[in-house]
């Protein structure tokens, strides 16, 4: 820095002889501090120590780093003599910031209420978005579900207040949306009580879903832990055209990973076709890399998202990244550990389902596909928005698409929802007419939202049980998942194919090569949705839905009354006793797919998740019981009666019997919901035994101090029935990479014995025998003190 020292020199010289008074930088050689968000101006970016780790570990390792490793690696908490290997050793990290949405901050606060910890040690947000149900509109909605969840609302602004965390008031916007457009950034870590996070991924960052406790941890300032994911590359050619979008190139993914492809590991995309997908497209296709497991997605730093960054608001912040652009893209020569290729010239639009996200069609082929498999080709109802598509662009080619059928005389056929993803977008499509468009073609505009995609829907135009059709450009089609309905057949697809489709009424209608006749009786085609990307004038930021925490909350007050039937204070699981879990009952062996939306149905539950007690009762009421082939009935092995799910758990908790569940493939896929492991353990449940698990429901599950098992021989499934008794045995000498022994004891009183594998390292070991992970941070509280 010769050269400015050279230049102070000189101002302080002419300053001193009193020529002219010149203004000097105070610090010419030191990059300028640039706030992390508008929200929190004391808390800056620091991509020095991102630059300072990055080099650390490069040099230790000795070749090329991936972009996920550079972000990852980076905030390490001790680059220096951190183990790392993909797939195998746990990184100890320390991530820039926190963020949950309503229906999970609920258990995070409490937990984090349980700690006796004043304020949050790094910037947090709450989002308020999954509790307001769709019935009527935006501002009917909004209005019923603020005096409906008042005293959820109350309990979250208050603790965000006492314990420094920010607080985004319902009708704000969907979490992810509000990150994207406020907090994520290139080089970010960021994580999220919501299994979408990786929406930040758009902007650069390694954004990651994780349970409630996870969040405590960070929250706490204690190191996160997370298992050293694998990389898989996705190499983007060509360029998106026509009626193919970004949602296509998810679309595509899961259809070639599954639901199951990319666990453990980190989804990065590369290549020339990336420059061709706007920020926000970036971000759609980060989304949804939950729905194949994957433990985030991420875009490296480009112009795109330069772009996005400056009509947010944040050019400091994009001016800081170009000058470390360098640690903000992957090395030249850096490896992969599987690559996939797509032309996205080549891609033609997708529509994956019904009832799983990676059954995937091209939109030519549903309607044949459908006929043939006996799936309604009726669309009962498009449903467009929710966090994955709701930008200002995917709005504004499904409105392109609207005014052509307008112009010809025509609305949809099917009934047709909008849900605009943040307060901003609302206000900005209402001021350039998007969303009058989308109104006049026959839709209806909800609140800003969640809403249908996470079963928030008062759906009215069928009975429950009827077979039906429906179209979203949601993340996740499970098996009643949007309406309670098990009979209700859900595609996901972009925006503008949903928007199309709608009008038609048919899955069988290709808008690539098929006519709709107008109301004049003459036949049109629709063409190819434009739309700009961002809007011309500056967004219109509409009402001011955010509460920032005062600099002083130890005065706030937090009220959870002990009669409310919405909130209840946690109680400390009991610690392990030191013995082998001896003769469980079974509370259920699981059939098929079990997702969190199986363990822990969201929906009208949505409304106990503040109190554990409640929300229990609706524990495995979705999983199908290999005994008879039934939802929530099981038998109860100590009256030989089938019930509920839950009053079977309940039953054997007051008599002291201890149970274990028996899972298929990829168990607790889905959301992050860590009440799916809160639930189990409550009731009683000591053992999930399965062929394999989603990575945040593992981690969940070891969190709340259950023992998450694996069968070594997949095949050792079926030796397992409902009327056994297991017995885990070996735990005194529990330790990280041995199996442990499983001893299963059939009614005729013959026995065998099968191994059982976990990835339980140390210090999660260590969560087992106190109870759980927050059991263990008191301990280690009161150790220090």
């Amino acid at each position: 820095c010769k050269v400015s020292v050279l230049i102070l020199s000189f101002f302080q010289h002419a300053l001193n002889s009193g020529i002219r008074r010149y203004h000097v930088a105070p610090v010419l050689c030191q990059r300028a501090k640039v706030a992390m968000s508008h929200f929190e101006p004391n808390e800056h970016i620091n991509y020095e120590k991102l630059e300072k780790n990055i080099n650390i570990v490069r040099k230790r390792l000795d070749r090329p780093l991936t972009l996920s490793e550079k972000i990852v690696y980076g905030h390490l908490d001790d680059p220096a003599k951190q183990e790392i290997e993909r797939g195998k050793t746990y990184l100890r990290l320390r991530p820039d910031r926190v963020a949950m949405q309503d229906a999970t901050a609920q258990m995070a606060m409490l937990q984090f209420i349980s700690s006796g910890l004043p304020k949050v040690a790094v910037p947090s947000t709450i989002h308020c978005d999954h509790l307001i149900e769709a019935q009527s509109g935006g501002e009917k909605d909004l209005r019923r579900a603020k005096d409906i969840n008042q005293e959820v609302y109350n309990f979250l602004a208050t603790a965000g207040a006492k314990y420094g965390v920010g607080f985004w008031k319902p009708g704000s916007g969907i979490i992810h949306q509000i990150i994207l457009e406020n907090y994520s950034y290139p080089g970010v870590m960021l994580i999220g009580t919501d299994s979408h996070t990786p929406n930040g991924g758009g902007l650069g960052g390694i954004c990651i879903g994780v349970g409630g406790a996870d969040a405590v941890d960070v929250m706490a300032g204690i190191p996160w832990e997370l298992k050293c994911p694998k990389v898989i590359g996705v190499k983007l050619t060509g360029k998106l055209s026509g009626w193919s979008s970004p949602k296509d190139v998810i679309l595509k993914v899961a259809g070639i990973l599954t639901v199951k492809g990319g666990t453990g590991a980190i989804i990065e995309y590369h290549g020339p076709g990336v420059d061709s997908i706007s920020c926000t497209g970036m971000a759609t296709i980060c989304n949804m890399g939950a729905e194949i497991g994957a433990t985030t997605s991420v875009f490296p730093y480009n112009a795109r998202m330069k772009k996005y960054l400056g009509k947010t608001g944040r050019a400091d912040i994009a001016a800081l990244a170009d000058e470390f652009q360098q640690h903000l893209v992957p090395d030249s020569g850096c490896q992969y550990d599987q690559v996939i290729e797509i032309n996205l010239s080549e891609l033609k639009p997708h529509i994956n389902g019904p009832f799983t996200p990676d059954l995937a069609h091209p939109v030519s082929d549903i309607g044949a596909v459908a006929e043939k498999e006996g799936w309604p080709v009726d669309i009962r109802v498009g449903l467009i928005g929710s966090c994955t598509n709701s930008s200002y662009e995917d709005m504004g080619r499904s409105a392109a698409v609207a005014k052509q059928a307008l112009a010809h005389g025509l609305k949809c056929k099917s009934k047709f929802t909008i849900t605009p993803g943040s307060e901003q977008i609302r206000a900005t499509i209402e001021r350039d007419g998007y969303a009058q468009i989308l109104r006049d073609v026959g839709g209806l505009v909800l609140a800003n939202a969640c809403g249908p995609c996470i079963g928030q829907w008062d759906r009215k135009d069928i009975k429950k049980g009827e077979k039906n059709t429906i179209v979203t450009s949601y993340n996740r089609n499970f098996t009643g998942r949007n309406d309670a309905n098990p009979e209700t057949h859900a595609f996901v697809t972009s925006p503008e194919i949903v928007t199309a489709l709608s009008i038609a009424g048919s899955l069988k209608f290709n808008p690539e090569t098929d006519y709709l006749t107008g109301a004049d009786g003459k036949k049109f085609k629709l063409e190819a949705p434009d739309a700009d990307e961002l809007p011309k004038l500056e967004f219109d930021p509409g009402q001011d839905t955010y509460q920032y925490p005062p600099k002083d909350g130890s005065g706030q007050h937090v009220d959870v009354s002990p009669t409310s039937q919405r909130l209840q204070l946690l109680e400390p699981f009991d610690k392990w006793d030191g013995k082998d879990l001896e003769d469980m009952l079974i509370l259920i062996k699981v059939k098929g797919k079990c997702t969190t939306d199986h363990i822990s149905a969201a929906g009208p539950w949505l409304k106990f998740r503040g109190h554990l007690d409640n929300i229990s009762n609706n524990l495995l009421i979705g999983a199908i019981n290999i005994e008879n082939g039934k939802a929530n009935s099981v038998r109860n092995a100590l009256t030989q009666e089938f019930g509920p799910v839950p009053d079977t758990a309940r039953y054997y908790k007051k008599m002291g019997v201890k149970w274990a569940v028996i899972g298929d493939e990829n168990y607790g896929e889905g959301s992050s919901r860590e009440h799916a492991a809160l639930e189990p353990r409550h009731l009683g449940g000591r053992v999930i035994i399965t062929k394999s698990f989603a990575r945040i429901h593992e981690t969940n599950l070891k969190k709340q101090g259950l023992l998450p098992l694996t069968f070594a021989d997949p095949a050792d499934y079926n030796k397992i029935h409902p009327v056994d008794k297991l017995s885990i045995v070996g735990l005194a000498d529990f330790a990280p990479g041995k199996p442990l022994k499983c001893v299963i004891k059939h009614p005729n009183g013959s026995q065998e014995t099968i191994m059982l594998n976990h990835t339980f390292n140390e210090s999660q070991i260590e969560w087992f025998q106190a109870g759980s992970a927050l059991n263990r941070m008191k301990e280690l509280q009161q150790k220090s003190s």
